[in-house]
């Protein structure tokens, strides 16, 4: 294929050198006259192990040249990738003109072009960007449409600067937003012979993966950051035992949790949490991150309050009150919270939850309850269809696979609120359905 890369920083620069060992023609382009002759002379303009070799082959071999004429690149190759910088704005939200800029630009060099092009962004942009302001510019500048000999795409990158080109050769995953059918052509096309899935999606969700992947290593930095000086106060090496804790790829190096959903709650985490702080403020060391976990869920459980009383005092059939399914403990759980904030603003609540049986509640775990919700007997249904035949609303911590069944049967125009993410639900053809995060 016959590419072209706009802005020749870190990730267009590794761009450059790479795609031509995918047997690409790559054009650089650069407002900057230094990168330019750069690249042309076979050096690369950012210091990364490995590159300056790859893009001396390229250039030596005819398979990458630079320039700063926009429209030569547009008008001599297939796809350009953007790759230009989007740095903050003083509230931090990305600063685009940039990108608008070279949009509008390629655009306006696409009027003079007869075959067919794609439009690739790559550098980060808030969720809902490509579709909802570079696609109007592109539109307006070319005259062209999508699916008629123009395309456009998000393909977020994924490389981290010191280990770059190591990255492009062997990612995890290639993640791929397109507006039509020959975006995702082009970009198979384009990494073929590279390992990892290759994933199609939306644009958003694109742009999405690829903010949430930058969070979540921050996050993980600080995690591992904090629980290592609370350690440390206790006279541990907190290297080893970090190292310990990711042989786990079942439950801690893994998928588990990564579901988004309802608050975590039940006889463990709540009390870890709350004691490892309490370790924290005996040695006086300081864990905002993790000291704002008990904060953050219960900001999830008003989250689900204000989701469910968004349209006043309606009758309510609550599925689910144990803090997890096929359980019936009930200490610390979100939903018991969620049931007494809900029962202390005055809503009328019936609950059903099939593994709580009043009868069968001993010692801690009937203790918990009788504190927290006292009259609970006279709220717990053993009768799911009646429950549903009275209520105005339908709230769905968990439930199993019979109560989901009368809760599809009986949806009708109720408002449905999913806590749990059940697909059969979202499906039902209720008045309303809406999940938490969803």
């Amino acid at each position: 294929m016959k590419i072209s890369v706009f802005g020749l920083g870190y990730v267009g620069a590794v761009s450059c050198a790479c795609l031509p060992e995918l047997g690409h023609e790559v054009i650089g382009v650069d407002t900057n006259p230094l990168k330019v002759q750069m690249i042309n002379d076979g050096q690369s303009p950012v210091v990364e192990e490995g590159i300056n070799e790859l893009i001396g082959a390229a250039v030596q071999a005819g398979k990458l040249r630079a320039t700063a004429d926009l429209e030569d690149a547009v008008l001599n190759t297939e796809v350009s990738l953007i790759s230009v910088a989007t740095p903050s704005n003083p509230n931090y939200t990305p600063n685009l003109s940039a990108v608008d800029a070279v949009v509008r630009s390629i655009g306006l060099a696409l009027r003079k072009k007869a075959g067919p092009h794609v439009l690739v962004l790559r550098s980060t942009v808030p969720p809902g960007t490509t579709e909802a302001r570079i696609l109007p510019i592109l539109l307006e500048a070319s005259r062209r449409r999508i699916g008629e000999g123009l395309s456009l795409v998000f393909n977020p990158e994924f490389l981290r600067e010191g280990s770059s080109v190591k990255d492009f050769h062997q990612p995890p995953q290639t993640v791929v937003g397109s507006l039509d059918e020959a975006g995702y052509a082009a970009m198979e096309q384009m990494y073929a012979g590279l390992p990892g899935a290759f994933v199609r999606t939306s644009c958003q969700v694109a742009e999405s993966v690829k903010y949430l992947c930058n969070v979540f290593h921050a996050l993980k930095i600080v995690f591992a950051n904090e629980a290592g000086s609370v350690l440390k106060a206790y006279g541990m090496d907190a290297r080893e035992v970090l190292k310990i804790f990711c042989q786990d790829t079942q439950l801690n190096i893994s998928a588990a949790y990564m579901r988004p959903g309802f608050a975590f709650g039940g006889s463990c985490l709540p009390k870890e949490v709350k004691g490892f702080i309490t370790l924290a403020r005996e040695h006086d060391v300081l864990i905002p991150a993790l000291g704002g976990l008990i904060d953050s869920n219960e900001a999830h459980i008003k989250r689900a309050y204000d989701l469910i009383a968004r349209d006043g005092r309606k009758r309510i059939a609550f599925f689910g009150l144990a803090f997890k399914p096929g359980t019936d403990d009930m200490r610390d759980s979100p939903l018991v919270a969620l049931v007494e904030k809900l029962l202390g603003k005055g809503f009328e609540i019936g609950i059903f939850d099939s593994f709580v049986k009043l009868s069968r509640l001993l010692g801690k775990n009937k203790e918990f309850i009788e504190r927290e919700i006292p009259h609970l007997d006279r709220l717990l249904s053993e009768d799911a269809e009646s429950l549903l035949k009275d209520a105005e609303v339908i709230v769905v911590g968990h439930a199993d696979a019979e109560a989901r069944r009368l809760i599809v049967k009986h949806a009708g125009g109720r408002r449905i609120v999913d806590l749990s993410g059940y697909a059969e639900l979202r499906a039902a053809g209720a008045g309303a359905y809406e999940g938490i995060c969803w």
